[in-house]
This record gives structure tokens, sequence and C-alpha cells, in this order.
């Protein structure tokens, strides 16, 4: 500002000389005593005359405007410190960021887009499928008259009992390897690919009083002692400061009755709602620490322990709903897995795979994905899915990360939060089934997945 008024003030002189160049000022007194002053300048043919030196004045002038702009330019550059370079180049950083930000949202939205159109084709030709197959039925059993005939052809074993041909059939199907199937949930297991999706919760119990605001209740998919089976219902109110409890059902009967068979004391207390139920053991993290521990559900022991290395615990990468989740371990085709964060991910979601036996870490996958960002995950098929909101009645499945690719990409899946506080969410490749824990309501989601590509 100071070299700009210098410039003002120097500009200004310089007219000032020159005016004083080519005009004057004369000041006399009138016949009538009064002060009379004449201004008298150049005229045109004057200032035009050859040999005149105004010309060469403002070429003076107009050089040294020059210099003093030069002077002034070399002066500004010089307060500026070489900062200014540096500021260029942090905008432009920043430019490149938010376009780069701007560049991949706007590639999310396209495929999001994408995939809500093939959801609604599929769904049209689903529906129109229905109505042809429904038309069809009609005409089939419908005879002239308005009578029904049966439909099932002559050679169906049904009809003849007595020849013993059902029972061959029964014999045949009873052969078929067991490695093509998926346990007793009649699930082909070539159909573990990805999820397409879910259906709506199914109440089985609500738990009555406030230390079942949230918690963890499922089933073991693969059990192999001799006490528990399959239809065993395990259940933890995770609502206190020491959680031991175990809830043991006989089935969902009896677990929707409210009849437990056993209550296991756990010699340890359990933190949140990351446990789960694998192989006849519970496996869960020990509170306040990044303790992993196996406990026997025969013998009721504990069976190992290990530390979970780098893991956040106590609230320092929880999902969005806060609870202490920042361990969640969960099981799928391919195993047992841990869902948590460390520092050197920044907050972002870490998938170990772990020996169900001696809970070591065997491969770790470091995502993309922000744990604090999402309500809750789990794995199915070897894939991490992460769901919205643990809040809204209507919320998606946003996230998939496949630990065969290493490749994060979002989806829409969409997902109902019926009672609008989901704190628990886990899958069970036995019976094809998420099992949540919404707002002191347990209940079931049938999933759909897609014919596998492994």
């Amino acid at each position: 500002m100071r070299l700009q008024v210098s410039l003002l003030c120097l500009f200004c002189l310089t007219m000032r000389s020159q005016a004083e160049d080519g005009a004057s000022l004369h000041g006399s007194i009138n016949p009538a005593g009064r002060c009379h002053y004449t201004f008298t300048v150049a005229s045109p043919q004057e200032s035009s005359c050859p040999g005149g030196d105004i010309k060469s004045e403002m070429d003076g002038v107009l050089s040294r405007l020059t210099l003093l702009e030069a002077l002034v330019s070399q002066l500004l550059a010089g307060a500026d410190g070489g900062t200014g370079s540096k500021g260029g180049e942090d905008v432009q950083k920043a430019t490149a960021h938010v376009t780069g930000e701007r560049n991949k949202l706007q590639q999310d939205n396209a495929y999001l887009t994408q995939q809500v159109r093939e959801l609604q084709r599929r769904l049209e030709e689903q529906n129109r499928e229905a109505e042809s197959l429904k038309q069809k039925s009609c005409e089939q059993t419908q005879l002239p008259g308005g009578s029904q005939r049966d439909t099932r052809p002559v050679s169906d074993p049904v009809h003849d009992l007595a020849n013993g041909s059902y029972q061959e059939m029964k014999a045949e199907v009873t052969e078929v390897p067991a490695s093509q199937l998926i346990l007793d949930g009649g699930h082909n297991a070539t159909d573990c690919g990805d999820l397409l999706s879910v259906g709506d919760p199914v109440l089985h119990r609500k738990a009555d009083s406030i230390t079942g605001k949230y918690g963890v209740w499922l089933q073991d998919p693969e059990p192999r002692g001799p006490h528990y089976t399959k239809k065993t219902v395990w259940r933890i109110d995770a609502v206190g400061k020491d959680i031991r409890q175990l809830f043991a059902y006989e089935d969902l009967d009896q677990f929707s009755r409210g009849f437990p068979m056993k209550v296991v004391v756990l010699p340890e207390p359990l933190e949140s709602t990351g446990a789960t139920v694998y192989r006849s053991s519970l496996y869960y993290q020990r509170k306040r620490s990044r303790t992993l521990i196996r406990y026997d559900l025969d013998s009721e022991s504990v069976a190992s322990r290990s530390e979970l290395p780098g893991a956040g615990f106590h609230g320092q990468y929880p999902y969005s709903w806060g609870g202490y989740t920042d361990i969640d371990l969960a099981v799928d085709e391919q195993g047992l897995w841990a869902i948590y964060s460390t520092s050197e991910a920044n907050g972002a979601i870490v998938i170990s795979r772990l020996d169900p036996d001696s809970l070591a870490v065997g491969k770790s996958w470091e995502t993309t994905i922000r744990k604090n960002t999402v309500a809750n995950a789990f794995m199915a098929c070897g894939r991490l899915y992460t769901l919205a909101s643990y809040t809204a009645a209507n919320t998606v499945v946003n996230h998939v990360f496949d630990t065969a690719t290493g490749v994060r990409r979002p989806v829409a899946v969409p997902f109902r939060n019926r009672y609008k506080y989901n704190s628990m969410l886990d899958y069970n490749y036995a019976h094809r089934k998420l099992y949540a824990w919404d707002n002191f309501h347990m209940v079931t989601y049938d999933v759909r997945l897609g014919p596998g590509s492994r």
C-alpha cells in the first residue's frame, strides 16, 4: 500500500512539473482596485510546433514511469518472500485433491445408478416370470367346467408306492456327496457369490429388561462337540459393567419362550457385541483389552488366547453406533475373521483371518472403509459387507470388500432396521441367515447370494 501511495505522489509531481512548463499564471490589480488573475496555456498550434521540447519531456516522464513500475514490481516480489510460488503449489494440490474426490464420487454414483437399474430390471423380470407361471398353473389345473385335475405324470413314483421305485429314488438322493451341499441348509456350495438381497426381519424374541437393549445372539454353524447342535441358540446381554453370563437354549422355540437349558458363567468378562460361536467354542474380546479368547463350550474352559496386534479397543475405532465395538469377530464359509482397525490404518477397517484353534493371525487386508462411518459389518463368502445406518428404518448394505481380489466397491442392497437401533449383525452360513439385535429385539434376515466365481 505504501508503495502505491509513493507511486501516486511521484506521478502527481511529474504532472505538476509538466503543467508548469506548458502554462503560466499572472496576477494584477485592475482600475477598480480588484485583483485580476490570468492563466495562459499554449495553443494546439504552439504545442505542435517543430523544435518544441514538450514531446521530449513527455518521453522522459514515460521513461521514468516505466522505471518506477519495474522498481515497484521488484519490491513487491521481494516483500512476498517467495511464498507466492509455494502458495500457488498448495492451491494446485488442493484443487487436484478436490477434483479427484469429485471424480471418485461421480464414479461411485454412476455405479450405484447402474446397480439400481439392474435391480429394477431383475425385479421386473421376476414379476413377469411369476405372472407367467401363475397363468400356466391355472391353465394346467383348470379343466372345462371348473373341475381340477392332477397334473403329475403317471410315472411319478408317488402314484405307485408298492413298486419300490420311490425307495430307490430316495436311496439315490442320499448318496449325493456331502461336499456338494452346505450343511443342513440345502444350499449348493457354488452359491457363494455376491450378496443379492436381504429379506425382511423375522422377530424371535424381545428382551424383557434394560440389560437386553443390545447384545449377541446366534447359532453355531458347525458344532463339533457332543453336547450342542446347530439348533442350539446362544445369547449374551451386553449391557452392564461385568458381562459374563452366556445363556444356552435347546432350540429357537425354547429361545422364543425364554426357557434356557443352561447358563454358563465366563471366567473373564467380555466387551461389546463382537462375540461369535464356531465349532463348539465361544470367541470373544476380553474387556478393556485387545486380547481374544476362545472358550470351549463342551469343557467350559479357556482353550486359547491371543493378542490381536495393533488392534484398537475400548472406544478407539468403534462402529458408528459406539458400544466399544472396536473388535468384531465373524464366521463365514471360509472360517474365522476379525474386523477391526489400527493406528497404522488411520481408522480404516482391517480384516484378519484367524486360526480357529490358536487365534493366530493368518493374513490381513486393509480396506479404505472408515470403521466409524458404517453401522456394522459381517463376512460372507470371504467378502466383507458393511451396513450404512443402524437407526434408519430403511437403509442399505453400502460397501463390499472382496478378500480374493483386494477390491472395494459400493453396493446398494436394501436393508430394514425395523426397531431403529441395530447393534449386532452376524452371518450364519449353515442357515443362510443374518442374525441381528435391534433395540431389544432379536431378529433374523434371509439372504440370497449369487453364483460363486471362485
